[in-house]
């Protein structure tokens, strides 16, 4: 019986109709034609790269803006134009992009430069060489032939992050080694204020140009919504405030474009499974708390394992205490987890900084409060559902073995 099950599992998919002409326009990889809303912006970037085709070194550019603003897809679609007109004038315009987040791509500087150098073509092992010689490979990669090199970094801050800022000193003082070619460098960021904490001579080197991507708000994301649904669904299938619903949830999340098409997607997978014919509002609460639950999941695995034990302690305290914890206790909690599974503990002090960054990504809420003579705590609170957190406390048992 369950050998004839097994067989026959995937038969009702070939018959099944799907409510999708073109899943894939909803996906964060597709590059649209054109980006509704966003006309100032293309036309500041656009104004800031052309001048390439004059011969001219562009200056180097910083694109601001939060998750889902249209700043990536915006850039691949300039650079991809630009590149296309470059080659009808004749001029040799070469185009880099990385996404800096990516992991054993751009988690160090060796890493990063070595990728740069492999996408011109240079054979450079992924180990073995001295940094310097790395470089060197990579510099003599891009001045082999007179051209203009619009090197993108995507995510810059995470390069940062990960590798100190000296690697973008290098970069931005490549001109200097270069008699062929020149280099202009476009980063991309979620965060406004990193180049605050750039060493001066680094911040100095990058003489940029900035362009901000403000929110979209409810109004706009319901235009990009329509404007991708018709080329991703079937006539019909989307039901009456179904659109209204995704890019009013999405305006509350700061405007996220991406999120509001990811969460059209899901709401119609989760219909699909169902056998239903139409989208719902239903559906798009149940793929709301789908996706609020999956991200949360998704941010805690990737974290470090000090990083889940201070969580977990976290979550321990407040399922027993409904009017916030604090530093110390956390602290204390979090010490008899790291002995209990012999994992050297952290200073206070770093644990701290791990609950400002809880803070940071919305899973808690940490006030500081001011003890006087005593010093400084922070007061903690959950800032996700009780569902969502009952789920990443038994997952977090799970995978630190507690």
């Amino acid at each position: 019986m369950v050998e004839k099950d097994l067989k026959n599992i995937f038969r009702d998919f070939e018959s099944k109709a799907s409510l999708f002409t073109d899943k894939g326009v909803l996906q964060s990889a597709f590059i649209p034609e054109n980006v509704l809303h966003r006309d100032s912006e293309l036309q500041q970037v656009a104004g800031i790269l052309g001048t390439c085709l004059r011969g001219e070194r562009p200056s180097n550019l910083f694109i601001y803006g939060k998750t889902g603003t249209g700043k990536t897809v915006t850039t691949k679609i300039l650079i991809n134009q630009l590149t296309r007109v470059a080659q009808k004038s004749g001029r040799k315009i070469q185009l880099l992009y990385l996404n800096c987040k990516l992991k054993k791509i751009a988690d160090t500087e060796y890493r990063l430069i070595a990728q740069l150098g492999r996408e011109l073509g240079k054979e450079i092992p992924i180990t073995g060489l001295p940094t310097d010689e790395v470089y060197k490979q990579f510099y003599a990669s891009v001045d082999a032939e007179p051209q203009t090199l619009i090197l993108v970094l995507d995510e810059i801050d995470q390069l940062i992050k990960k590798t100190g800022d000296g690697v973008l000193y290098n970069l931005t003082r490549m001109n200097e080694e270069l008699t062929r070619a020149r280099v202009s460098i476009v980063g991309i960021s979620n965060d406004l204020t990193f180049t605050n904490n750039l060493d001066p001579r680094a911040k100095s080197s990058l003489s940029e140009e900035e362009v901000v991507f403000p929110p979209y708000n409810a109004i706009q994301l319901q235009d990009i919504l329509r404007d991708r649904a018709s080329l991703a669904f079937k006539s019909g299938v989307l039901g009456e405030g179904v659109i209204e619903k995704c890019a009013a949830y999405a305006a509350r999340e700061h405007g996220d474009a991406r999120r509001a098409l990811e969460l059209l997607r899901v709401a119609a997978e989760i219909a699909e499974r169902n056998n239903e014919l139409l989208v719902m509002t239903s559906h798009i609460d149940l793929a709301e708390k789908k996706m609020e639950d999956q991200g949360v999941m998704d941010l805690v695995k990737t974290q470090p394992r000090q990083f889940q034990v201070s969580l977990y302690s976290i979550l321990l305290l407040s399922s027993k205490k409904k009017d916030g914890v604090f530093t110390g206790e956390v602290y204390e909690l979090y010490k008899q987890l790291c002995e209990k599974i012999h994992l050297p503990p952290l200073t206070q002090r770093r644990v701290s900084d791990i609950i400002a960054e809880l803070d940071m990504m919305g899973i808690v809420n940490a006030k500081v409060l001011s003890k006087g003579r005593y010093g400084r705590t922070r007061e903690i609170h959950l800032s996700i559902p009780l569902s969502t957190s009952e789920k990443v406390k038994h997952a977090l048992s799970e995978y630190l073995c507690i």
